[in-house]
């Protein structure tokens, strides 16, 4: 089929990929209403369309965290990236690296931290949970460090893991998903060729590094219910805020009172994040959720947003409402499930023209001109 928008993507990826790839990162949780409104409510920001600005001279140039950004964009930590393209993460941190902008690894990635690294010529960013096994956090931490990974992305949003129903329908879990698994991948010749065989090992690498032994995807859904921890609070990141010395970002806050919390526990950043609809069904959208947030702490921290961005418009209708940056998760996963690296890095670009049509439009030329007055009746996401 012929890509000529980032929401082809989608499209693309569903006839490449088995059906238990392709459920998985396009499902959200229960009914899946905030995954959904996720992508409505941003679609409905209206852009204030602005003309005879002269916009000869626009940059998307921006900067976080001390590193100099092409674009206020980054790819998100998303698990078991590396089933949807060869060493998929690698793919991912590739085109990234040359867009320059920041790739984060997930903890429950395919491929591990030092395969993803040495790939790449610009810090990684790197997303960890809290977990039970407190010697894997360390472990994780300490070769995060070693390797140069400049940022930690601490994801709390997940203290237990949502009810992702699709996933059981799917073969990914459920009765006799393994034999279901199978039967899709015979079905879908490329991907069995080029990742299913050739893409080995199928482990989660971060877990597999700690333990001394292969953890496979039979192992994934078992492993996240036995770690996540539901009593995580506060005072469980301390111990991480003064082991890591890099910035670190929260990501999982939906709540004004939650992002004033990461403001006096001094963390760099958070990242209004729903989870992509994937863990509490009904929650705000983070559309609805990004002002009254910005309202709250804009200037004490970075503001970082997930959940529903899937092109160009998107990303400045975000920055409008008070976001520094976005951050980009199924987007990207449906470009690499279609077209490898080489969907990731046609993407980005697609991105970077959506927003240079956006910016040209509403009379902004920097990163730094897109605010509330690029916007329509912002006051109405209130009511």
């Amino acid at each position: 089929m012929i890509i000529s928008s980032s929401s082809d993507y989608r499209e693309a990826a569903r006839r490449r990929l088995p059906p238990f790839l392709f459920h998985y990162i396009d499902g959200g949780a229960y009914a899946e209403y905030t995954l959904k409104r996720n992508v409505e409510d941003l679609s409905k920001i209206a852009l204030r369309q602005r003309v005879l600005n002269d916009m000869s001279q626009l940059s998307l140039e921006t900067k976080i965290f001390d590193e100099t950004l092409s674009m206020p964009v980054a790819l998100s930590p998303v698990g078991l990236t590396g089933m949807y393209a060869r060493r998929g993460e690698v793919q991912a941190a590739v085109a990234a690296d040359k867009k320059g902008i920041p790739f984060t690894l997930s903890t429950v990635s395919v491929c591990p931290i030092e395969e993803v690294t040495p790939a790449i010529q610009r810090p990684m960013w790197f997303q960890l949970y809290v977990l039970r096994d407190r010697g894997f956090m360390k472990n994780a931490l300490e070769r995060a460090k070693a390797a140069g990974c400049s940022t930690l992305v601490f994801t709390v949003d997940m203290p237990v893991p949502g009810a992702r129903y699709r996933d059981a329908h799917s073969g990914l879990s459920g009765p006799n998903a393994a034999m279901r698994r199978y039967l899709q991948s015979f079905a879908h010749p490329h991907w069995a060729w080029n990742v299913g065989l050739l893409g080995r090992p199928h482990d989660l690498g971060n877990i597999s590094k700690y333990l001394g032994k292969p953890t496979g995807l039979e192992d994934y859904i078992g492993w996240l219910g036995a770690n996540f921890d539901p009593s995580i609070s506060w005072k469980d990141l301390e111990w991480i805020r003064d082991f890591w010395d890099g910035p670190m970002v929260i990501k999982g806050i939906l709540d004004p009172e939650d992002a004033k919390d990461a403001v006096r526990f001094g963390a760099d950043g958070i990242v209004v994040s729903n989870h992509g609809g994937r863990q509490l069904d009904g929650v705000l959208s983070t559309t609805r959720a990004l002002p009254a947030i910005a309202d709250a702490v804009k200037g004490d921290l970075k503001i970082l947003v997930d959940s529903g961005i899937r092109n160009g418009l998107d990303v400045v209708r975000m920055l409008a409402m008070g976001a520094d940056l976005c951050m980009l998760g199924r987007a990207f996963v449906y470009a690499l499930g279609a077209e490898g690296g080489q969907g990731v890095s046609n993407l980005l670009e697609l991105i970077d023209k959506e927003m240079r049509v956006a910016m040209t439009l509403t009379g902004a030329k920097s990163i730094q001109d897109i605010n509330s007055d690029c916007l329509v009746n912002l006051d109405r996401l209130a009511k």
